[in-house]
């Protein structure tokens, strides 16, 4: 600020004058010509960041979570979602749908250098377990175990070929999702809910996680659509032929 007057400091010429007792001040300050005070500089935005058009179509598949280290879980992933799973740096992904891999996402995983491992498990509610919703079917499949006692192991013969079959192929299924060299994976079935989450469920019993943490984690994805028939697979599922194989990936180990 530029002063017209002599410019003085903002000093206090302190006089004490005893007058009745009071105590008087004199403060002297310095006149300020408004016309020559510079004005504010004026506000600047702040720069936009520049996105890329790569960027904006960074879209997850449906149900796209994070299950470990190096491990993911989604539904089917379709041409819009290939920009993001690029970006996971993929080495292998798990297939659990038994229909052949479609053109264009065999193109990708060629040309990303990402190997395909497909275990093909029915969907269809009709067809196999998981995914039997049938409470009739259900009562009748736990009282024939507990009759029979013929699932009592994933070693053991079942007089439900179905759910031998099943079994054979999450076990196949826990060997490559386990092998390190084949991380970061990806697991999709179709939607990421029930066969991905019975496959994910079994591999929490190998980490040890109590079976209400593992039915709350799979009812998370299944939401209103889980199953009792798959809470009841994976409750069943024997652990005991895997617990010889590493897990020197898993976050519950660290």
């Amino acid at each position: 600020m530029k002063l017209i007057e002599k410019t003085m400091n903002m000093t206090m010429e302190e006089e004490e004058k005893q007058d009745g007792g009071e105590v008087f001040h004199t403060i002297e300050v310095a006149k300020v010509d408004r016309n020559y005070v510079s004005p504010p500089p004026p506000a600047t935005a702040a720069p936009l960041l520049e996105v890329s058009g790569d960027e904006l179509n960074l879209i997850p598949p449906l149900n796209f979570a994070i299950v470990d280290n190096g491990i993911f879980r989604s539904g089917f992933p379709d041409l819009a979602n290939f920009s993001f799973i690029k970006t996971l740096g993929l080495r292998s992904i798990i297939s659990l749908c038994p229909e052949p891999y479609p053109e264009n996402n065999m193109q990708f995983l060629k040309s990303n250098g990402i190997s395909l491992f497909q275990f093909g498990i029915e969907g269809s509610k009709s067809k196999c377990l998981p995914g039997l919703e049938n409470e009739v079917w259900l009562h009748i499949w736990s009282s024939k175990h507990q009759k029979e006692g013929s699932y009592t192991n994933g070693n053991s013969k079942t007089s439900e070929p179905l759910v031998d079959i099943l079994d054979h192929k999450i076990r196949e299924a826990l060997k490559v999702l386990l092998d390190e060299k084949n991380h970061p994976l990806l697991i999709h079935c179709k939607r990421g809910k029930h066969r991905t989450g019975c496959l994910v469920g079994c591999m929490r019993k190998l980490q040890k996680w109590c079976i209400t943490s593992i039915f709350d984690e799979y009812q998370r994805f299944a939401a209103a659509k889980a199953r009792v028939s798959d809470q009841r697979f994976m409750e069943s599922f024997d652990v005991s032929g895997l617990k010889h194989i590493p897990m020197s990936f898993s976050c519950s180990n660290r």
